[in-house]
């Protein structure tokens, strides 16, 4: 694990694997490079893995107000360049994080070879953007152990805890995300408004929908795999967090698809 200062931001980051294609891993609201764990390692035996810290989270400098979707990729873009990774990569983004990988891919085109969204968040209803702004007011508030039981019982339900161990770790983790980041994004998602230009994105694209995901539907994630052009769409037995829930189904579907498969 390491640091730079990119874009204003001093971001955490971990640069691992071998191979001559890179892949950028984007996590979701209130991860950090640690949601990405239990798929590294295979992935690295394939590929070159960039996985950070967002703004405002894990070990990132932290952020107050709203924050800037446009920063959010140019982060990644910064990233890139000051580690000296040329052409284009792989782009891998979960939720919140799927939605920045799709902002990376329509600021910077040239930079993003592939793309893989499951459970994409790209924009929002006026109801939603409510619930998002009284979220941000409570954990501002109160911490983020507030909002931990609402939150995780539709985008971490009973139903996907089976493995104990990792939903504790997943829990805690979520807890301890500084409050005042975790409001600044969950203002963003509710200004944020991507839907429109799905049509401008031009590379091959795995999107993918969980079965048991409460936060954004299967019929919702289907009609964005519809709207992207070169889209393949796959409804997994899944939730909202794939690669943390479902790591080996995630490997599964996504690793034949950025060898090209």
């Amino acid at each position: 694990m390491d640091w730079l200062d990119v874009n204003g931001a001093a971001l955490r980051y971990d640069l691992s694997g071998q191979g001559t294609e890179t892949v950028v891993l984007v996590h979701e609201l209130g991860g950090a490079l640690e949601s990405w764990d239990d798929v590294v390692p295979p992935l690295g035996r394939e590929f070159r893995v960039l996985r950070y810290d967002q703004r405002g989270f894990g070990l990132s400098e932290k952020m107050r107000g709203t924050l800037d979707v446009d920063d959010m990729a140019d982060d990644i873009a910064g990233l890139l360049t000051g580690l000296g990774i040329g052409g284009p990569c792989h782009m891998v983004g979960t939720a919140m994080g799927a939605g920045i990988a799709v902002n990376m891919t329509l600021r910077h085109p040239d930079r993003v070879a592939r793309l893989v969204l499951t459970s994409p968040a790209t924009g929002t209803s006026g109801d939603r953007r409510a619930q998002l702004q009284e979220r941000a007011e409570m954990v501002e508030k109160g911490g983020m152990r507030i909002a931990a039981e609402a939150s995780l019982a539709r985008s971490y339900p009973e139903n996907l805890r089976g493995d104990r161990a990792r939903f504790e770790t997943y829990r805690c983790r979520w807890i301890a995300n500084d409050p005042f980041g975790f409001a600044a994004i969950n203002r963003m998602l509710g200004e944020m408004d991507l839907n429109s230009r799905f049509g401008e994105i031009g590379c091959e694209t795995l999107v993918i929908a969980g079965e048991h995901d409460l936060v954004r539907p299967a019929a919702a994630i289907e009609k964005i795999a519809g709207a992207i052009p070169n889209a393949r769409y796959v409804l997994a037995d899944t939730g909202h967090f794939m690669a943390v829930q479902t790591p080996e189904l995630f490997l599964e579907l996504v690793t034949p698809f950025l060898k090209g498969a």
